[in-house]
This record gives structure tokens, C-alpha cells and sequence, in this order.
């Protein structure tokens, strides 16, 4: 008798656990889901706020930069002020966001003011190139379109933009170079074309053997029929060296920044190609070695 109730006793035993759990379980799922909707709900909403919050902050950066065109404000100051705002916005959306799950803007001011030196330290860098953006506005050493050399970093090329941070620049060959708006600001800055004019100076040597006044006339028929030189500025023609191994002539004139290098090119050409048909000879550099020889044929000096 005894062994066969045990097995009852185990499979009750059992079935009753089995009750248990599935009633723990169930209440657990039952409070647990108002929980689950709610988030569900939220994280819902936050979307929701956010596609349309997206949609509003574009529609105020382009009536933005309406308004600033309308008022004809500098290309990179509009592009500044349009990147801020765009910053600006985007943090009080994801602000309005996080209210959404209970986090109130008090407390991210709370969080952000106690961890205020490590946020400092981590966005010093940050903060010193917004800071060199607002001083580039601001005192205008170069603008969009203005072509610019950096001292601090070596690059050069067209600036397509100023932002919050950085300055985009575009080099000769085509490529897109981002410079920290710090490095700018107290670095040197070359602002290439900056003025309307450049002044070129051509410089070539020719053999003391050559006829130096045929060849500064060559020179200057040259600069008279490059149509591109401005005639409201001087143009000389000149000696300016006696070097070791030939006589260095030169002519200076002025061209519009735009078309500086094309012009120069062109010129340096026009140089060789007419010198040589004159035949003035222009020397690449050599030294004559005279060897002194005594009576005896002991010493040489060279």
C-alpha cells in the first residue's frame, strides 16, 4: 500500500508545482504588461516626435537661410549660422525626447552641471574650434570662395564652407580637406586671393656672354603683348643679380588674382621659346676649375 501511493503523491505533488507556476507566471506577465505597453507607447511617440521634430527643424533652418540671403549676409557667416541652429534645435529635440521617459531637462542640467570639468575636458577641443569659428566671422580673414593657404597645417585650397567646427576647403587636385576652425584662427593664414591683383616676377638667368640689352628688350616686347597684364600698373624689366654663373634678369607686372598662375605659366614659356630663337643662352650652373702648376711639378693647387 504504502509504495503504491508514493507515485500519487510525487504526480499530485507535481501538478500542483506546475499549477503554481503557470498562476506566477501569468501574474507576473499581468503586471509586467501596462509596464510593456507604456514603453511601447513611448518609444512610439519619441519616433513620432522626432520625424516630425526633423521636419520642423528643417523648415526654421530654411527660413533661416532665407532671411539671411534676403538680407545679403556673407556666404560663411549664413553657413555658420546655419549650422549652430541646426545643433542648437537637434539638442532641445532629443531633450523633448528624453521628458517623454520620465527624464526631465532639470535633471540633464543636473547631470551636466556636476560632470561639468570632465565634459569641459573631453569638449575642450570642440569648444576652441567654435571659438576660432566665431573669431574667423568675426575679424574675416577669409571667406567662402577665398583661396587660402594654412600655416598651422600646410593645406591649401578653395573654402566651400565654414561650419560650427571646421572649414571645408577644397585643394587643386579635387580633394575635400577638413581644417579645425582652432588651427585656422591661431595659425597664419595666406588669403591668396584675397586682393583683385597679384603682381608677377619672372626671373630668369642669362650667360654673361649674351646681349643683355636685347634681352631685356625681349622681355619687355613679351609683357607688351600679353594682353592679360593690367596697364594701370607699372611693369619693369631689370637686372637683379650678377650670380656665379650668369647674369639675372627679370620682369615684374600685375595680373587679376584670377588669372595669376595661368598667366605666369604661359609667360615662363613665351621667355624660353623666345630666347632661344634670339639665341640668348640661358646657362644651368657650372664652375670653371683652373689647375696651377709650379715649376717643379711638385704642387698642384686647384
Amino acid at each position: 500500500m504504502r509504495m503504491a501511493q508514493e507515485p500519487s503523491v510525487i504526480t499530485e505533488g507535481l501538478e500542483t508545482l506546475q499549477k503554481v507556476d503557470k498562476n506566477v507566471i501569468q501574474q507576473y506577465l499581468e503586471d509586467m504588461l501596462p509596464d510593456i505597453l507604456n514603453f511601447a507607447v513611448q518609444i512610439i511617440l519619441a519616433v513620432l516626435l522626432y520625424l516630425v521634430g526633423k521636419r520642423i527643424i528643417s523648415f526654421i533652418r530654411k527660413i533661416l537661410r532665407k532671411s539671411l540671403e534676403r538680407r545679403e549676409i556673407d556666404l560663411g557667416v549664413r553657413q555658420f549660422l546655419d549650422s549652430v541652429s541646426k545643433y542648437s534645435l537637434y539638442f532641445v529635440l532629443w531633450l523633448m525626447i528624453l521628458t517623454l521617459f520620465g527624464i526631465t531637462t532639470a535633471s540633464v542640467i543636473a547631470v551636466l552641471g556636476s560632470a561639468g570639468l570632465t565634459f569641459g575636458l573631453a569638449v575642450q577641443g570642440s569648444l576652441a574650434n567654435f571659438a576660432g569659428g566665431v573669431l574667423i566671422l568675426l575679424l574675416g580673414p577669409f571667406h567662402v570662395g577665398d583661396y587660402i593657404v594654412s600655416g598651422e597645417t600646410g593645406h591649401e585650397g578653395t573654402v566651400k564652407e565654414i561650419s560650427t567646427f571646421y572649414t571645408r576647403i577644397q585643394t587643386a587636385d579635387n580633394q575635400t580637406v577638413m581644417i579645425p576652425n582652432g588651427k585656422l584662427a591661431d595659425g597664419a593664414i595666406v588669403n591668396v586671393t584675397g586682393q583683385q591683383t597679384r603682381r608677377i616676377d619672372i626671373l630668369v638667368g642669362i650667360s654673361y656672354d649674351a646681349d643683355l640689352k636685347k634681352a631685356k628688350q625681349l622681355l619687355g616686347a613679351l609683357t607688351d603683348q600679353e594682353e592679360r597684364i593690367l596697364t594701370d600698373q607699372p611693369v619693369n624689366v631689370f637686372v637683379s643679380a650678377l650670380s656665379d654663373s650668369s647674369v639675372e634678369i627679370g620682369c615684374r607686372f600685375w595680373v587679376k588674382s584670377e588669372d595669376y598662375w595661368q598667366t605666369k605659366w604661359d609667360m615662363l614659356e613665351a621667355v624660353k621659346l623666345s630666347f632661344d630663337e634670339h639665341g640668348i643662352e640661358i646657362p644651368f650652373p657650372q664652375m670653371d676649375v683652373h689647375v696651377k702648376q709650379e715649376d717643379k711639378g711638385k704642387k698642384q693647387s686647384v
